[in-house]
């Protein structure tokens, strides 16, 4: 009799904790993120913030999930839903074929890659304008051999940090600088006299990490994604953090 009580208890136990796992799925979302890539994802005053952060925090409202941040360092961020410690992740993560391999994305929520930071008022109005100006590059970048490759003729100006390469532009030491578009939007947004060509050099889409085991969380996700596109709150995170007038 006791083994039977016993083994009665014990299942209780276990149908209760299964429960408690499905309402935790259904409440929380847990997203792990890498916040050092401004203005991607980052800390400030002590608080993550980015474009990342507030879009999931937007495509959380729109589940009806609560998000809970899990900090990765980025080469752990895959790992992590793998592992089932997180639901998703979420860092400026290029979508690959290789990647795809081992998770799935979500449609992709933005479209990376190179661009042309340069003067408002320049004479680079198109990518074809590069032809014999100087343009500054960051050292080991993928900016370098992209200029070698397809525009030989550019004089490329090689430095060492991105602020470097922001500031020949400026100072008008470089017509143009190519880099990745997140930072050259951030950069443009902090001056009245720079802008990034809507002509990408290259694009790279972002997308959502998300297990191969949760196809449902992908396909919510998605559908999360078109709603805050379509009531306009896309735009306004867009806005915020790549398109906002300097101050």
């Amino acid at each position: 009799m006791l083994t039977r009580r016993r083994l009665l208890s014990a299942i209780a136990t276990l149908t209760l904790a299964a429960s408690a796992g499905v309402a935790h799925g259904q409440d929380t979302l847990r997203a792990v993120t890498d916040a050092t890539f401004p203005p991607m994802e980052f800390v400030r005053d002590g608080k993550r913030t980015g474009f990342d952060i507030e879009l999931v925090e937007a495509l959380g409202q729109a589940m009806g999930k609560k998000v809970e941040w899990i900090d990765v360092d980025f080469k752990g961020l895959i790992p992590a839903v793998l592992a089932d410690r997180a639901d998703i992740a979420v860092s400026a993560i290029y979508i690959t074929d290789e990647r795809r391999k081992v998770v799935d994305f979500t449609d992709s929520y933005y479209a990376g890659g190179l661009v042309v930071l340069t003067k408002k008022d320049g004479p680079i109005k198109s990518l074809k304008d590069l032809e014999g100006k100087s343009v500054s590059v960051q050292v080991g970048t993928k900016s370098v051999n992209f200029l070698k490759e397809q525009f030989p003729n550019v004089k490329r100006v090689e430095v060492e940090k991105n602020q470097e390469m922001f500031n020949l532009v400026q100072i008008g030491r470089a017509d143009a600088a190519v880099t990745g578009k997140p930072a050259a939007k951030l950069f443009a947004q902090s001056t009245k006299d720079l802008t990034v060509l809507d002509e990408q050099i290259t694009t790279e889409d972002y997308g959502i990490a998300v297990s191969k085991n949760t196809p449902k969380l992908t396909q919510s996700l998605n559908v999360a994604l078109k709603t805050i596109k379509q009531n306009g709150t896309y735009d306004k995170i867009v806005a915020k953090w790549f398109e906002a007038p300097a101050q």
